[in-house]
């Protein structure tokens, strides 16, 4: 696995234009909120938010798509659902210096940049784990508590997917979170919670199947009346012209005709007639927040920004290889 750095090989995408990324640009966005001004910048893995709704500095490590795969003897039984993501990280090559790693050394590299940077919030967007190993979410759940910064998980699509077990998505992450997962929620609701911190408020949402219901929607709509500054955290990345189908939430193409890993993953094909209403309605209503300072995603391996009706969408470039990114949001002053 060969990562990349986010300024050396990635490209940015800003109101429709694609700019090659160089070290120490800029990019800003204006949100259309009267009275209010919001700029986001990026560099490198450091992403800074500017706004007047921001009242006191915020530190956020960003985490996704660490594919831990340890596991035990309790996993022996699930061998014939977890036999490939098992190997499929074993050994990652660093995004920074090409150096060989892994997925646990990646982990507690970040953590420990976390607290070295005095974070506020350490954000896990998914994918943390390759399949649900006990073994793997006990190691994490003691690596948090014992770092002590506040955190907040949402899942990803092998955060709760043993291949080749039947039932339906829904199904199976609802069955995994319960008996495994649950832990990390910290008694909130797996599928939507609010973290607030300074001000400003974390939306954690599950997209790990692609799709929004109706209680996600309704959650989202209520919190976009608060009027309070939103940072939304999902996994699956909302759509956006001229990517692939990975940016598959909210995605006109995702279905079955799009669907070209079902097999390889061994789960049910996406559905023929695609999206739900429903989860088109949480995208257009996402993109029409002007309160929502952005959204953080993974699930890609890939750094990528989109802006989409004046809201960034920052994708982080997977753990497993080293990926991060440390976000700032700060009071925005005049000159």
């Amino acid at each position: 696995m060969n990562r990349r750095s986010f300024l050396k090989d990635s490209s940015i995408i800003a109101g429709g234009l694609s700019l090659s990324a160089i070290p120490n640009s800029e990019y800003k966005r204006q949100l259309n909120q009267p009275n209010s001004r919001a700029f986001v910048t990026v560099d490198q893995q450091k992403v800074s938010f500017y706004s007047e709704k921001i009242n006191s500095s915020i530190k956020v490590v960003h985490i996704a798509d660490t594919h831990l795969f340890m596991d035990d003897k309790r996993g022996e039984p699930f061998k014939e659902y977890s036999n490939r993501m098992a190997k499929a990280y074993n050994e990652t090559t660093h995004f920074k210096n090409q150096t060989k790693t892994n997925p646990n050394e990646c982990f507690e590299n970040t953590l420990a940049l976390a607290k070295e940077k005095k974070a506020d919030l350490i954000a896990l967007a998914g994918d943390i784990f390759s399949f649900p190993s006990e073994l793997a979410i006990e190691w994490v759940l003691f690596k948090l508590n014992e770092l002590a910064i506040p955190y907040v998980f949402v899942a990803g699509n092998h955060d709760w997917h043993y291949e080749g077990m039947k039932g339906s998505l829904e199904s199976l992450r609802d069955t995994w979170i319960k008996r495994r997962l649950l832990p990390l929620y910290q008694g909130n609701n797996p599928l939507m919670y609010a973290y607030d911190i300074k001000g400003v408020r974390f939306l954690a949402i599950d997209n790990s199947t692609y799709e929004i219901n109706e209680k996600q929607l309704a959650f989202f709509n209520d919190q976009a009346k608060t009027g309070l500054p939103l940072v939304l955290m999902i996994h699956i990345p909302m759509y956006a012209p001229g990517k692939n189908i990975s940016f598959g939430c909210g995605n006109p193409k995702w279905g079955a005709s799009s669907d070209r890993n079902y097999t390889l993953e061994r789960r049910p094909k996406w559905p023929e007639q695609g999206h739900t209403q429903t989860t088109f309605d949480f995208y257009n209503l996402v993109f029409n927040t002007p309160n929502l300072l952005g959204i953080f995603t993974g699930h890609i391996h890939k750094n990528s920004i989109e802006i989409t009706n004046g809201i960034p969408q920052i994708v982080a470039d997977d753990n497993a290889s080293g990926g991060y990114l440390e976000i700032d949001f700060l009071p925005f002053k005049k000159d």
